[in-house]
């Protein structure tokens, strides 16, 4: 096509300068060979073009038209697919080739779902076994879309995610399909900034909590506090700075620098950093992508804003997640903090870091910490099709060593919840209690093919209290699909806790299909 003539005044003169008719179609980076569209349900392809210039998208003998918007952003639906492929995508002149169609998730979060899967296979021989496969079903896509698509094989494999890909190889065995795994992960970082300011400030639960830590929050000593102890740091970091000068020059060993306060932000603004930096840069890219669902690792770190809470701005990042992807997805997160508990079977190879079985300890224990408690995980699961992917038998540690272990729970969580498995993913949930002349009954859901006592003789980890608020060691019997509490020294009990500490390898109730009891607690002391 010709190009068109401009005119433009230069003082008394005039220079005619040609302007291309129309501007290149180009897609969004999301969309590269080797890609998997998900199937069964419309399919958006987006890019840029000239503004008002016409797009002409085609896969699969569909063809998709559209004008270009006056920012020369275009948008087209593809209808529903089937699995399959390899199939060629065009937008314009641009082909696209080796696209599959299956089922797409995205990975999210922070280091333990950011680590490669070469950082761990010396310690995780299945998953070292899984990395050194060809897996021609399986694509990869890293970081925001910055990468491209790639098939799974040794050399992407061991820079891919860990977690995602020992979550990807056993799902796509599963189903049978082609299955495609987008991450989006950043190690040491905190859930406020993985949503934006607005999905924040649109929360009417978070804006509450700020309302009710606020006049509790002691922003202005805290702000003097940082102050004092940036000071000391200054001073401490300068001379860390001739320290360092003159190790060089030595050829010594570098020391350490010191470690910097960390500044406490107004409520409900981020301590540190900008809201929603992360989600900008690493899953901005991704919405509106089809996908099956999300996997979610982070707790870690916390939120980052101050005067709210894991529980609420997992909430408000949940809710803005799937308002932005215009989809109701499955939201999967690995339950924090991991371990603490044991497993149904020690010869179980996935469960080799669960802690060894215990005796009750004479004492009560200590109790889990208020602001990073498994309760506080536990909560998340609240959220409209929200789901756990239980870890306390799992092994403990801020990185888990068997993340393969990890991968595999996940799938079996996704498969009950996204694909209508009917084996059951997770272990006895507390429902409910009711107090019966002198005991408690404990009322549970997911109790699968009927609760049992592992690794013990005889039911233990229960804990029991009358008006006095004060816990001891109860006895404890399952009776069918629930558990008896009782204690000769507590005639008239009123609250029950289970498991209720930072570490449990005491408490022993699972269901018959092997997943571990949650810990609980019926009263709010």
């Amino acid at each position: 096509m010709k190009p068109s003539i401009a005119f433009l005044c230069l003082g008394s003169a005039a220079a005619l300068l040609p302007l291309p008719a129309q501007a290149e179609v180009v897609l969004s980076k999301v969309f590269s060979p080797h890609m998997v569209l998900q199937r069964d349900r419309p399919v958006p392809i987006w890019g840029k073009a000239a503004p008002g210039e016409k797009v002409a998208v085609g896969f699969r003998g569909q063809t998709k038209s559209v004008e270009a918007d006056s920012q020369g952003n275009w948008r087209v639906l593809l209808d529903p697919l089937k699995a399959g492929g390899p199939d060629v995508l065009t937008a314009g002149s641009i082909k696209v080739d080796d696209v599959l169609v299956g089922e797409v998730w995205v990975g999210s979060g922070q280091s333990n779902m950011d680590m490669l899967v070469k950082s761990y296979t010396a310690g995780d021989k299945p998953l070292a076994a899984l990395a050194a496969g060809t897996y021609p079903n399986l694509r990869l896509l890293s970081k925001g879309a910055n990468d491209r698509w790639k098939q799974a094989e040794p050399e992407a494999n061991e820079n891919f995610s860990a977690l995602l890909f020992s979550f990807g190889v056993p799902l796509q065995q599963k189903l049978g399909v082609p299955v495609g795994l987008m991450v989006g992960a950043v190690g040491g970082t905190p859930s406020g900034f993985w949503l934006t300011e607005d999905m924040f400030r649109a929360d009417a639960a978070c804006q509450e909590q700020v309302k009710q830590m606020t006049p509790t929050y002691d922003y202005d000593g805290l702000k003097k506090k940082y102050d004092e102890e940036k000071a000391v740091y200054d001073k401490e970091f300068a001379a860390w700075k001739l320290a360092e000068a003159e190790a060089k020059k030595a050829g010594k060993e570098v020391p350490r620098p010191p470690r910097g306060p960390q500044p406490s932000g107004r409520p409900g603004e981020v301590n540190t950093g900008k809201m929603g930096q992360l989600f900008e840069a690493y899953i901005r890219p991704y919405v509106g992508y089809a996908i099956r669902g999300v996997l979610w690792d982070q707790g870690e770190s916390k939120t980052n804003v101050a005067c709210v809470d894991q529980f609420h701005l997992m909430g408000a990042l949940i809710k803005g997640w799937r308002k932005d992807w215009g989809q109701d997805f499955p939201f999967l997160y690995v339950q924090k903090p991991s371990g603490g508990g044991i497993a149904f079977d020690p010869a179980d190879p996935m469960l080799a870091q669960a802690s060894k079985f215990a005796p009750q300890p004479p004492t009560v224990p200590p109790l889990p910490q208020a602001d990073y408690s498994q309760e506080m995980h536990l909560r998340i699961m609240q959220y409209p099709n929200t789901h756990m992917v239980t870890s306390t038998d799992l092994g403990a540690g801020i990185h888990p060593v068997l993340k393969s272990s990890y991968g595999q729970r996940a799938v079996r969580v996704a498969m009950g919840v996204a694909y209508g498995a009917k084996e059951e993913f997770y272990g006895p949930l507390f429902a409910s209690h009711q107090v019966e002349k002198g005991r408690v009954r404990i009322s549970f859901s997911h109790t699968g093919k009927g609760l049992v006592a592992r690794q013990g003789d005889k039911l233990q980890g229960f804990l029991i209290a009358g008006s006095d608020q004060k816990f001891q060691w109860a006895d404890a019997v399952i009776d069918g699909q629930s558990v008896l509490v009782s204690s000769a020294n507590v005639p008239e009990p009123v609250a029950v806790r289970y498991a209720w500490s930072g570490q449990f390898p005491w408490a022993n109730l699972f269901n018959q299909d092997g997943l571990p009891a949650q810990p609980f607690r019926t009263d709010s002391w």
